[in-house]
């Protein structure tokens, strides 16, 4: 469902991402890890076409990102580390944007452009009673906590139901009710044969949740596979690591400082 091929950024002289592939099947998570700095943010970045990248290419379900980006960006849902809202639109007025911007993007006729906006519109009904937010649906986000921003952004993500999620710590500012849902959001998406991609400093919060993990140093890629893999990498006396400890293992001679 998501292909990396040979992906560069550069910035100036600085190459933030350095020759980066990989792929991602359909119910799978994998974690994309590493120390500040690394290029992990940049890497999801480029994957959503954010940022564009120097080198390489991102396939989305088949559509190439640079070739085709409407194709690609319809299949996918970003949720950066920071919330970015409209300052001057209600928690429920965020939903209704976001339901008739990926309606539209999807509609071949007016009918089934409308019956697409009923859809997502329902579907955002419930993820504010699923998070929380019910009680904040006419709220301005100046109003609301950093947990209920990003929420609220979580939400705008999901309403189109996208195939593809990319997650840069996502679990930020959240209450551990907040977690645990989001948690089981994330794990229904996978039931339903999404692939996502999540980055996390939170390893423990992460740890059971991830099918393999990509872990960065430098814009590379230093090491992937799945935990069992990782341990192989590692002396006798670490055979037993959790993720924290493999992390801590495999980073500690590609040390760099934070940026």
């Amino acid at each position: 469902m998501i292909q990396v091929e040979g992906l560069s950024k550069y910035f100036g002289s600085i190459k933030a991402v350095d020759n980066l592939s990989f792929h991602v099947k359909p119910g799978e998570i994998v974690g994309l890890l590493g120390p500040n700095g690394a290029g992990k943010t940049t890497t999801m970045r480029c994957m959503c076409g954010i940022t564009p990248a120097s080198e390489g290419r991102v396939i989305i379900q088949g559509a190439d990102l640079a070739d085709d980006p409407i194709t690609a960006k319809r299949e996918l849902a970003f949720v950066p580390s920071e919330p970015r809202l409209f300052d001057y639109l209600t928690v429920r007025e965020h939903l209704g944007f976001f339901a008739r911007l990926y309606s539209a993007a999807d509609s071949e006729t007016r009918s089934l452009h409308r019956q697409k906006v009923q859809q997502s519109e329902q579907a955002g009904e419930s993820l504010l009673q699923e998070l929380d937010l019910g009680d904040r649906a006419d709220y301005l986000p100046g109003a609301l906590s950093r947990g209920m921003k990003q929420k609220l952004m979580i939400a705008c993500a999901l309403i189109h139901e996208p195939k593809i999620l990319i997650f840069d710590e996502p679990f930020t500012g959240l209450d551990p009710h907040a977690i645990r849902k989001v948690r089981r959001i994330i794990q229904a998406h996978i039931a339903k044969g999404a692939a996502i991609i999540i980055s996390s400093h939170l390893l423990g919060m992460v740890e059971d949740m991830i099918s393999n993990a990509i872990i960065l140093s430098q814009g590379q890629m230093l090491v992937e596979g799945s935990l069992k893999e990782l341990r192989q990498r590692l002396s006798s006396e670490h055979q037993d690591a959790d993720l924290e400890e493999i992390f801590i293992q495999l980073t500690s001679n590609n040390a760099q400082s934070p940026a």
